[in-house]
């Protein structure tokens, strides 16, 4: 085959690649029995609807911020991120707090200049706040953050709607394995087709 025609040929079969008929196609097939990424968001938008509707706590985030919220954070985003993929960077401290209070918690979230132990004895000593952060040398905002974070990971009060979530996320998971297989073997699909199309023009 002349290298012209050759050249033109694969430009043809990764356009075919490229295209949504080549690979969304085929995954249309299994959206009838595993949920795609909006659905699962608008599910867990449903069970944070949920939670605030029973009071079990406030945020100034939407039942449906909330549900991307937990979908970004299982993508690796931080609070920054996640706040500015909903529109307002300024979200950044209000996402932090209701991500520790459904339990998203990030390593940082622990890292305190002193023994957590020491936190927790002070809190129970019947202390007021402002004492407990003059002996601990750290501000009052910072001491509620941490008080914040260790209340939150021994509160079971929203377990039961986490596991929820938990098992939606799992759904998703799964969906993007199905989905990503697919589109594999679309490719693999295409590319064998044409190799073998060269093979017959050569």
């Amino acid at each position: 085959m002349k290298p012209e025609r050759k050249k033109k040929k694969l430009l043809e079969l990764f356009t075919n690649i490229t295209s949504k008929t080549t690979i969304v196609e085929p995954m249309k097939k299994i959206h009838g029995t595993l949920r795609d990424r909006e659905a699962i968001e608008r599910e867990i938008a449903l069970i944070m609807r949920e939670v605030l509707d029973h009071g079990i706590f406030s945020t100034k985030l939407t039942p449906r911020q909330l549900a991307k919220l937990v979908i970004l954070y299982h993508d690796g985003k931080n609070d920054t991120e996640i706040a500015r993929d909903m529109g307002n960077e300024k979200l950044a401290k209000t996402v932090a707090r209701a991500r520790v209070r459904i339990k998203l918690f990030r390593d940082s979230d622990f890292k305190m200049p002193f023994e957590r132990e020491v936190l927790e004895g002070l809190l129970a000593s019947g202390k007021t706040m402002n004492e407990v952060s003059e002996i601990l040398g750290i501000s009052s905002s910072s001491l509620r953050e941490y008080r914040h974070v260790i209340a939150m990971e021994e509160d079971t009060t929203l377990d039961p709607y986490l596991e929820r979530i938990q098992y939606v996320m799992e759904d998703k998971d799964l969906t993007e394995q199905m989905t990503s297989g697919v589109a594999e073997d679309g490719l693999r699909e295409a590319i064998d087709t044409t190799e073998a199309e060269l093979i017959d023009i050569s």
